[in-house]
């Protein structure tokens, strides 16, 4: 008897580059670990698709994404309306195995397949309106900053949907307590990462690092404010900022400064020598929703994390990282870390806490025995 089971991805997961995706690639690889079979489903707009995938799916199967601006006029959020298709739901409905769909993104399966004993679930990766809300207050561009504010709306609304669904799965405690209290079905289960154990280095490095997407409103923010309000006064200390596609502003602002360096688009391999050679990872964040995994990486593979409230806070990471809010206390911390070395004890407590919550291949059982449906080999 084998298990098998459905997932569909808002995106290929693969190569695992950015938060959303990260999540969903472990996942499956643990999924794979375990020996239960994924039949993976993704949408396809710019990331092409992927032969590592067939490693760990019994199947792969693309889809493109329907970006006609008249989905943007339609009731559901344009996230929803562009994913919708029948393709899809014609080789759902060839089999009776368990679905667990990642994000809004998909959910229009659950109307097209309920009412019936099919089961599905849903991975929420963050409070969707919250998120999208957040990246209006931080776009600059009028007609994005609508875009989000209108779509934002349309999540919060659509959001209802996860009623119909026979679970949902947290990344978060905060989420957890959100989607609980709300819909009463949702199971915590902390976020998949690459770090299959703690990989950190002993001693000293000579830089700090901050990283993300740099596409993504949000982290143009937290690198804009890194640069402007803390390294600009603090040039002894030297800030590399990596990411994909970062923003000419952005670009521009970084080449003022002689102790900044950008550095765009590397390689997954390049990204993870940089967050192990850092002396410290930098990691502000101005939108406390899900769970950044770029914090979880640099704890895994990095030295000291120096984070502010809205990125640690109800992770149960706090006692791993250095917090700090105001820039006077961003570049207090700076020094007083700058000034230590990364040393075993500190090594030690960080395997302890990450081994007790956020193991791959323990986590996952939480899906294997939530779903629950053998069939077959």
């Amino acid at each position: 008897m084998k298990q098998e089971l459905h997932l569909i991805s808002f995106d290929v997961p693969f190569p695992p580059n950015y938060g959303g995706v990260v999540d969903v690639y472990y996942k499956i690889k643990a999924l794979h670990a375990k020996g239960v079979g994924v039949h993976l489903h993704c949408f396809e707009y710019g990331r092409g698709e992927q032969e590592e995938l067939n490693k760990i799916c019994s199947s792969v199967s693309y889809y493109r994404r329907d970006e006609n601006k008249l989905n943007f006029l339609k009731s559901e959020p344009y996230i929803v309306a562009s994913r919708a298709n029948a393709d899809l739901l014609d080789r759902l409905k060839q089999d009776h195995l368990p679905i667990i769909i990642e994000g809004l993104h998909n959910c229009w399966i659950i109307d097209s397949l309920k009412p019936s004993d099919r089961q599905i679930f849903v991975r929420t990766h963050n409070v969707e309106h919250d998120y999208y809300n957040g990246l209006a207050k931080v776009e600059k561009s009028l007609t994005k900053r609508q875009y989000f504010k209108w779509e934002a709306a349309k999540l919060e609304k659509y959001e209802e949907i996860l009623t119909k669904a026979d679970g949902l799965f947290s990344i978060s405690p905060n989420d957890q307590d959100y989607f609980n209290e709300k819909y009463g079905n949702a199971t915590l289960l902390p976020a998949f990462h690459s770090g299959e154990k703690v990989t950190t280095s002993i001693g000293k490095g000579d830089f700090a690092l901050y990283h993300g997407n740099m596409a993504v409103g949000e982290n143009v923010e937290a690198a804009t404010f890194l640069i402007e309000e803390v390294f600009a006064h603090k040039p002894e200390y030297y800030l590399i900022i990596a990411g994909s596609n970062p923003p000419p502003e952005l670009l521009q602002l970084a080449s003022q400064f002689k102790n900044v360096e950008m550095r765009a688009n590397i390689s997954v391999e390049h990204l993870e020598q940089l967050i192990a050679d850092a002396h410290v990872n930098v990691l502000p964040t101005f939108q406390p929703t899900g769970i950044k995994l770029k914090m979880l990486s640099a704890l895994y593979k990095g030295r000291f994390a120096l984070v502010n409230n809205e990125m640690v806070e109800n992770t149960g990471l706090e006692s791993l990282c250095s917090v700090a809010n105001t820039p006077q206390e961003w570049m207090k911390e700076l020094d007083r870390l700058f000034s230590l070395s990364f040393e075993e004890v500190d090594l030690n407590k960080r395997k302890d806490i990450l081994s007790k919550h956020f193991d791959n291949l323990v986590n996952v059982d939480v899906i294997i025995e939530k779903v629950g449906v053998l069939i077959k080999a």
